[in-house]
């Protein structure tokens, strides 16, 4: 045998393992057997697995289920997981058995290899044993969808919410500053009555709060998690008091609201928690697609379109047209958008394979939503430091705009009747002059009246 490798056992016998890994033979044997992508399971992940097996060491030598010293040593190299230490050593494709258990046992190989490091053994020799020490109490079935769970909940409480909270602030900075400037509202593309550009910022302020209220909604069902239910749900192999105590030790070092689910069978042959969890980043998602394009709208010009807001200047828009600025930064968000809608796609489709006491699409579940979290954690706090801190409104471009809209016609219509204000509106039109300057001729009011009514501000407070 080469000094490259080491040979390890597992229930299949013996697999050539590289000489310097902390993983072992099952994790050798997936690699082998998985080589599809080059798509590994994120950070945030590998630090809940981490977390779960650091616990569940702490629980097991609690209720003398492992020796004190090899729960110490579980313990300390489940720390070196947490923070990232052993990333290099979780080498299974996503794409793999459906359960997640090759990268369960991937967990195990590391940590137990790691612990025999730090009680002077040698890698291998199972003085940590994977399955009967980190392993104590757990299944690949409860263990996977657990730290989904915990990795979702952690992302989207610690660090989505908050670059929400921080754009939605923004966005209603933007609603205040912008409250004086009149504009054009617009339904269907058409010109329809002014509105004030404040009073359009604050919808989209609005939609953000929306939708930080359903992805909290989401985290309540995130917090439940799977552990305890073992292999099928019922829990076999492990202290009935296993669950209750780990879960409570991840809680209070990760500040998360956490609890054991209420029935494990659902926990585990259904995947309802992340679907929804999914739907409302799916929600968030749209949210911000809906706020980037009208943003890249309304700045669209400079010259020759809208142009109602200055939109900040980041980089160069064009290889061929000197001095273009393109609206990056809203493009962006709506890419990241549409990889996140895509992501929910394969989330909803991955839980119609929850048959009888187990979804079966875990690993693929996991990529789409964690990727969902970290994108869109990004691309908020993006979007509201170099894009909607920038904004500048054109409000003298905006007003002009208010008095050529033939739309201004809706406010004559409660004196004057439908009919006759639509008679204006086409004479208007036909004439190329301003509802303001036909209504004086045919309304029959006093042009003050006419003015009193085609008062733009007046028409925006209802």
């Amino acid at each position: 045998m080469s000094a490259e490798f080491r040979m390890e056992r597992d229930s299949m016998g013996e697999m050539r393992v590289p000489a310097e890994a902390l993983y072992g033979a099952q994790t050798a044997r997936a690699v082998e057997n998985f080589p599809i992508s080059d798509l590994r399971f994120p950070r945030d992940f590998i630090r809940a697995i981490g977390l779960i097996k650091k616990h569940a060491a702490a629980t097991n030598t609690a209720l003398g289920l492992v020796p004190p010293a090899i729960a110490r040593a579980i313990e300390s190299a489940a720390q070196e997981v947490i923070e990232g230490r052993g990333d290099a050593e979780f080498v299974v494709d996503i794409f793999q058995t459906g359960s997640g258990t090759s990268t369960n046992m991937n967990a195990n190989e590391v940590i137990a290899n790691r612990a025999i490091e730090l009680m002077g053994g040698r890698r291998g020799d199972k003085s940590v044993h994977p399955n009967d020490h980190v392993n104590r109490g757990q299944s690949s079935n409860d263990v996977i969808p657990t730290a989904i769970h915990l990795a979702t909940l952690d992302g989207v409480v610690h660090r989505l919410i908050p670059a929400l909270s921080e754009l939605q602030a923004v966005l209603e900075g933007k609603a205040r500053e912008f409250d004086p400037v009149l504009k054009i509202g617009r339904t269907h593309l058409q010109d329809a009555t002014p509105i004030r550009l404040g009073q359009e910022f604050s919808g989209y302020a609005a939609q953000v709060a929306n939708a930080i209220s359903r992805l909290r909604d989401a985290c309540r069902r995130l917090g439940d998690l799977p552990l305890g239910g073992t292999a099928v749900g019922t829990g076999i192999n492990t202290h009935p008091e296993f669950a209750r105590r780990t879960i409570a030790g991840i809680a209070a070092e990760t500040q998360l609201d956490l609890r054991e689910a209420p029935n494990h069978f659902a926990a585990q042959g259904a995947i309802d928690a992340l679907v929804e969890a999914a739907g409302a980043l799916k929600g968030a998602a749209v949210a911000l697609i809906k706020i980037a394009n009208d943003i890249r709208w309304l700045g669209s010009g400079p010259r020759c379109e809208l142009g109602e807001l200055k939109l900040p200047a980041t980089q160069p828009g064009s290889s061929i047209m000197p001095g273009k600025v393109n609206p990056v930064m809203c493009e962006m968000v709506i890419q990241v958008g549409a990889q996140v809608i895509g992501n929910e796609a394969v989330v909803s489709f991955a839980a119609t394979f929850g048959n009888f006491e187990l979804n079966t699409m875990l690993p693929v579940t996991a990529h789409n939503l964690l990727q969902s979290v970290s994108l869109l954690t990004s691309a908020a706090a993006v979007f509201s430091a170099r894009c909607v801190a920038g904004l500048q409104a054109d409000a003298e471009r905006c007003e002009s705009m208010i008095e050529r809209s033939l739309a201004m016609c809706t406010a004559l219509a409660p004196v004057i009747g439908y009919d006759k204000a639509a008679a204006i509106a086409k004479a208007a039109y036909e004439s190329g002059r301003t509802v303001r300057e036909v209504a004086k001729e045919m309304s029959g009011l006093d042009p003050v009246r006419v003015d009193e009514l085609l008062d733009p501000r007046r028409q925006t407070q209802g």
